[in-house]
């Protein structure tokens, strides 16, 4: 085997701050890279899949759901996690696209603001003693959408 990049890691084992349930779109990793910095998530857990919480609150199938909540639960078990930030976004392809709410981003966000609910709920029903935090991002900002800081903006 030849080494084709060099960098040095701790090889130390380490709690998670949180584990991060995201989209895998490339629009928003920046946005939520710099989010979680600002939150002082240095180790997180990312969970990222098409959709982030849309995999819980409407699934596709029922494998989508456990596959994540497995996830959930080996950063739990493994990385002692205090808690989860359940992420969804504008523009969302697996929601069908802005499109799919006419255009209209209020309409939008409410939407999403419900499905982060949802998924915060099956949290909460399975991890009783794990905090949840859900947060929209559009192309302006990240806006908390349950948990201690849903009336805040970041």
């Amino acid at each position: 085997m030849q080494k084709t990049f060099h960098f040095d890691s701790s090889p130390d084992s380490y709690v998670a701050d949180a584990a991060v349930l995201c989209c895998f779109d490339q629009r928003i990793r920046l946005a939520v890279n710099k989010f979680l910095q600002r939150r002082e998530i240095l180790r997180p857990d990312m969970i990222v899949v098409a959709g982030g919480a849309k995999t819980l609150a409407s699934p596709r199938n029922d494998f989508e759901r456990d596959f994540i909540l497995e996830q959930v639960r080996m950063s739990i078990l493994l990385h002692q996690t205090p808690r989860i930030f359940l992420m969804s976004h504008s523009d969302c392809a697996t929601y069908g696209g802005l499109a799919a709410f006419g255009g209209d981003r209020e309409q939008e966000a409410a939407h999403h603001t419900t499905e982060l609910q949802r998924a915060a709920q099956l949290i909460k029903e399975k991890f009783p003693n794990i905090e949840v935090r859900c947060f929209f991002v559009n192309f302006e900002g990240v806006f908390a959408a349950c948990g201690e800081d849903s009336e805040q903006v970041a």
